[in-house]
């Protein structure tokens, strides 16, 4: 789903944004050495930046972790087909330590660990059930180990995927993280 490289909204710049904008994109800027586009996006809406914002921090900071957190997402991204967030959640998946290998299979959500794949085809049925799942689904997640929390924390990552990938592709936002090629969803 290819789209032109002129987003539909404004990119804000950093440096001319102000007030409660101008702060978190100084906090996004630290995090990342730049201001990724997405974030300059979302900035039109500070109210919007500080929701997506928090929301990542938040969850960095739970009990799944940056490696299942990052699979997720890969796998939220290819199904709705965001290169923006597949490119951008790649490069962070190796960052947190997870292979090539491991972050294409996600794509599929697919992982040669169950407990991955567990939490991988809830994600996607999820995704593709608009949130529809059955008592069952959630317990294949208890079978597999996860408590309550983690299957809290696995919805509000998929949640929070779906926020930034309906930015990326609704506004058209351009990619500025090393490409990755969308896989086919069988």
């Amino acid at each position: 789903m290819s789209h032109s490289n002129t987003p539909r909204v404004a990119l804000v710049d950093r440096t001319a944004a102000t007030g409660t904008a101008r702060a978190l994109l100084d906090q996004i800027h630290g995090a990342f050495g730049t201001t990724p586009h997405m974030f300059r996006a979302v900035a039109n809406s500070p109210a919007a930046l500080q929701s997506m914002w928090s929301a990542f921090g938040a969850l960095g900071g739970g009990v799944i972790g940056a490696a299942l957190g990052e699979q997720i997402a890969v796998a939220v991204a290819n199904r709705n087909a965001c290169d923006y967030c597949l490119a951008a959640h790649t490069a962070l998946g190796r960052k947190a330590g997870v292979s090539g290998e491991a972050l294409a299979a996600a794509q599929l959500g697919e992982s040669s660990d169950p407990r991955t794949a567990a939490v991988l085809g809830f994600a996607l049925k999820l995704v593709e059930a608009r949130g529809q799942v059955s008592t069952g689904d959630v317990q294949a997640l208890r079978a597999q180990g996860f408590t309550d929390e983690h299957i809290v924390e696995i919805v509000a990552h998929v949640a929070l995927n779906l926020f930034t990938n309906y930015v990326n592709v609704a506004l058209a936002v351009p990619v500025d993280f090393p490409g990755v090629a969308l896989r086919a969803v069988r």
